[in-house]
């Protein structure tokens, strides 16, 4: 009763279920992968927002190059702003969407050094790209800022072409090394997203905190696909039955059309 295994198309049915079923096991298990590099991400993620701030200085310095554990790491900065070598980065949005410019302050340390503050988000104001933006001014005379340090911008990691000849002060990627040569002065690695103290008058818009990636998720599709290799076989099965049953009924019916046929005169 089985022999219709043996034909073309059902060779063919049994060698794409066997090739499935690893198929299927070997997607769950990259999803896997993917769900726990995204729950340990999540993880330094909070442990570095929850943790006390440190003078900036202990974390960086120049030409270092900030680690996937000191991203977002709280730091407090003591200095004044240098609102004369202020800069804007083109096409950033803010929680909205909307388009406009992130405002990067060089921040002059007590020794001399300087640590690039990233203090939010301001609208175009309907200019023109060439045009430089009105920036609200920070507080004047030694201050301390709190903010998120972060690694150096680079278009491989974030997908932003590091465009050239751009007008006068405006830049696409905020990194220490670009702003050291344009300073002339010891910019420490990184930058820092600025979070205190917060501006007057609600701008600049100071840079949202992170959000978790979404790791139940991968979690999810891990499950779903060892679901369906677990399917492909229980499918193959119900269709081998049905096939046979099929045919067994065609065949009995095959045998009482000849029994009712009439007998030859």
């Amino acid at each position: 009763m089985y022999r219709f295994l043996l034909s073309r198309q059902w060779v063919i049915l049994t060698l794409v279920a066997l090739l499935l079923i690893p198929t299927m096991i070997r997607l769950g298990i990259w999803q896997m992968h993917r769900y726990e590099e995204r729950a340990a991400r999540n993880q330094l993620v909070s442990d570095a927002l929850t943790a006390k701030p440190v003078p900036v200085e202990e974390l960086t310095s120049p030409g270092h190059t900030v680690t996937t554990g000191e991203r977002y790491r709280g730091v407090t900065a003591k200095g004044r702003f240098d609102t004369d070598d202020e800069v804007v980065v083109r096409r950033r949005t803010n929680s909205d969407d909307e388009v406009g410019y992130h405002v990067v302050t060089p921040f002059v340390l007590d020794d001399g050094r300087v640590l690039l503050v990233n203090r939010g988000w301001i609208p175009s104001g309907g200019l023109g790209e060439t045009a430089f933006p009105r920036i609200p001014a920070p507080p004047r005379g030694e201050i301390t800022v709190t903010g998120r340090l972060m690694p150096d911008e680079t278009t491989e990691a974030s997908g932003i072409k590091d465009l050239k000849g751009l007008p006068d002060r405006q830049i696409m990627l905020i990194n220490s090394e670009q702003e050291a040569r344009r300073l002339g002065s010891p910019v420490l690695g990184g930058y820092v997203a600025q979070t205190a103290p917060e501006p007057k008058g609600d701008t600049p818009e100071l840079i949202g905190r992170p959000g978790d990636e979404n790791a139940a998720l991968n979690y999810a599709y891990a499950i779903q696909w060892w679901l369906f290799a677990a399917g492909v076989p229980v499918g193959w099965v119900v269709l081998v039955r049905r096939e046979r049953r099929d045919r067994e009924e065609a065949a009995a019916a095959a045998e009482e059309e000849k029994e009712a046929a009439p007998a030859p005169a």
